[in-house]
């Protein structure tokens, strides 16, 4: 029976980074705002990465999720009512939220790697989501991902 190792609390700069990546702020916004350098906000996510076991290129959706299932921070509160997903939608979030590549992502919505690009859009917009990372902050929000929804799949290749 393998474990898996525990995880590393966050530094108080990674935690900064970490709250705006769920504020849906990208690297490059947060730089900005928080007066750093690209490349320290690219370490910090690096850093975030490793004490969550992150894979190494896992998306940012991915590595949002990993923060919200190890409660390294909290949902914001919700600003918008829980749509009424369909299963097909349930299980394309689910997939958003735990794999990176397109072809994974379709395999594990059980659609055509071809119309997860449409699909994901018209999932966006239904749910009032900019992008993926801001759709997995809402679904964690309203409950839909999380604890009760099972821990990501482990660390594997197809992140």
């Amino acid at each position: 029976m393998t474990t898996t190792a525990p995880i590393t609390p966050l530094t108080p700069a990674q935690r900064r980074v970490a709250q705006h990546l769920v504020g849906g702020l990208t690297p490059r916004d947060i730089a900005a705002e928080a007066g750093l350098s690209a490349v320290t906000v690219r370490q910090h996510i690096r850093g975030i990465r490793e004490s969550l076991h992150c894979p190494p290129r896992c998306a940012l959706p991915v590595l949002v999720h990993f923060l919200f299932t190890s409660k390294e921070v909290e949902p914001p509160p919700a600003d918008k009512p829980v749509p009424d997903l369909s299963a097909e939608q349930r299980m394309l979030l689910k997939a958003v939220a735990e794999q990176s590549k397109t072809y994974d992502i379709a395999v594990a919505a059980r659609i055509a790697p071809a119309d997860v690009r449409s699909t994901l859009a018209k999932l966006l917009a239904m749910t009032g989501a900019a992008d993926a990372t801001r759709l997995v902050v809402l679904a964690h929000v309203w409950g839909l991902l999380g604890a009760d929804q099972g821990a990501p799949a482990p660390a594997g290749a197809g992140r």
